[in-house]
């Protein structure tokens, strides 16, 4: 099978150009080269199910991964700016793909969330063995960690599993991408090109490489992003089991402009993930200060971060993230909203790497293959906006949070069979189950009726003896 000599271009007139070409099938053959921008789970995975499936037909294909980052390094050379966490099911989910994460890269199992919130806070289980989560260091953790090398860092271990299925690493920087003969063409930091027959693009929304593309693929626009807070604090081991122990700890306070945060507990270390609109400091110091934060560290007192940085994180999917043998794939393309990045980096990367290998490398084989598993996490974010409104509503609504309380907090003390607060809010914290589920969840019929009680309920104010008046117990 030959390689048609000849691609659509920017611009061209789709239909036309495939009328032209009918009976002719723009796809890799034996000894086609392929290149990807980016060595995050979504590249990585990307290169793993292509070389895997390219094996299964008897092809071969050469793949060069462009990653400039060490994740051997520690500090910003080896990040990747984001919070970590792994779900059980999804490492359960990787294993019967072959790929299974070596026990070294979980820093700390999480067992429990606990909600904090002004009118008291929750301790909420994990309601089932596969729906735990690991925290893990995407990099080799922050500066002042001791190293744990490849074998302790999440990207790292995957990158050296793709270099390990036949993909060479080319540590270098990508400065220009082109068309040569129809083909894309790689132009490094070195001034050294490389044309190839497919290039993925898995480089994350934090890279510049997104926006090499407006003259060369005018139809790709990059996705909308929202800035964030991430930050690390070292803590002695007995004041993180203490203080934090082997729970994710969320926030959900009344201070305007706050999406949502979260501290993570990492070996030594304690992550702070800050989601919220016009992330300053202002908004920093203001959640900081907060007596609910201030309770989690010992005596009260907010360590020096040894680590933070500012990066944004996708909330829209991309325009189009496909063409003539180019694909966007990670958040450069769509992710899941604020949580489970992986998981949709790992869903997309291998529905690229099947319409690659089964069906073929034009824009119209990735519309009609690869777009759909887009699509679907695309229309479960739009379900989730309407999920973080409600919650945004009940940050800003003090009734409702007694209400959540107090529905919470008897449904963990009582064992229910049918928790249905707890089950629905572990969902939405961990991204354990699409946010479609999650909603689904919440109009069972006892989900609104026990609400409504637990609303009343928990907002029932008795007098004191003194006049003054008593909060309901939380």
């Amino acid at each position: 099978m030959a390689l048609v000599q000849r691609t659509a271009q920017p611009g061209d007139n789709l239909a036309a150009y495939f009328a032209g070409n009918e009976g002719r099938r723009l796809a890799l053959t034996d000894g086609s080269r392929v290149g990807v921008i980016g060595g995050g789970p979504a590249g990585t995975f990307f290169t793993y199910f292509l070389l895997r499936l390219a094996e299964s037909v008897d092809m071969n294909l050469s793949v060069d991964i462009y990653e400039p980052r060490s994740f051997t390094c520690q500090g910003p050379a080896g990040c990747n700016h984001c919070g970590g966490i792994v779900s059980e099911s999804l490492v359960q989910l990787l294993a019967t793909e072959g790929i299974n994460l070596p026990p070294s890269i979980v820093r700390r199992g999480i067992e429990s969330y606990v909600l904090h919130m002004d009118v008291g806070n929750v301790r909420i289980e994990t309601p089932l063995r596969e729906k735990r989560i690991a925290a893990v260091f995407r990099g080799n953790g922050p500066r002042v960690s001791e190293p744990v090398g490849a074998s302790g860092s999440f990207d790292g271990y995957l990158l050296e599993l793709a270099a390990a299925s036949g993909a060479k690493v080319v540590r270098k920087l990508v400065n220009e991408i082109a068309w040569d003969g129809g083909r894309p063409q790689v132009t490094s930091s070195d001034g050294s090109s490389a044309t190839y027959d497919l290039l993925a693009v898995a480089a994350g929304v934090n890279s510049r490489v997104p926006q090499l593309f407006s003259e060369v693929a005018p139809q790709y626009r990059s996705p909308k992003t929202l800035k964030t807070f991430i930050c690390e604090f070292k803590l002695a081991p007995e004041a993180l089991d203490r203080h934090i122990g082997p729970s994710m700890h969320v926030f959900l306070l009344d201070i305007p402009r706050l999406e949502f945060a979260a501290l993570i507990p990492k070996g030594e270390f304690l992550t702070l993930c800050l989601l919220g609109h016009d992330v300053d400091n202002a908004l920093i110091d203001t959640f900081l200060g907060a007596p609910e934060v201030k309770a989690c560290f010992p005596d009260g007192a907010m360590p020096t971060p040894v680590c933070h940085c500012f990066p944004r994180v996708n909330v829209e999917a991309a325009a189009q993230p496909y063409g003539d043998r180019i694909v966007w794939i990670g958040d450069a393309g769509v992710a899941r909203l604020y949580k489970d990045g992986i998981g949709s980096a790992y869903r997309v990367a291998k529905a690229a790497a099947k319409t690659v290998v089964h069906h073929g490398v034009s824009s119209e084989d990735f519309r009609q293959h690869f777009w759909p598993a887009c699509k679907r996490i695309d229309n479960d974010n739009s379900i989730a906006k309407l999920i973080f409104a409600a919650s945004g509503l009940i940050q800003k609504r003090r009734f409702l949070r007694r209400g959540v309380l107090r529905m919470t907090a008897n449904e963990q003390r009582r064992g229910a069979a049918r928790r249905h607060m707890s089950t629905v809010l572990w969902d939405l914290f961990t991204g354990s189950a699409p946010y479609t589920e999650v909603l689904s969840r919440s109009f069972h019929p006892e989900f609104p009726a026990m609400l409504c009680w637990n609303l009343i309920a928990g907002n029932l104010v008795r007098s004191r003896p003194n006049g003054s008046e008593e909060r309901p117990h939380e």
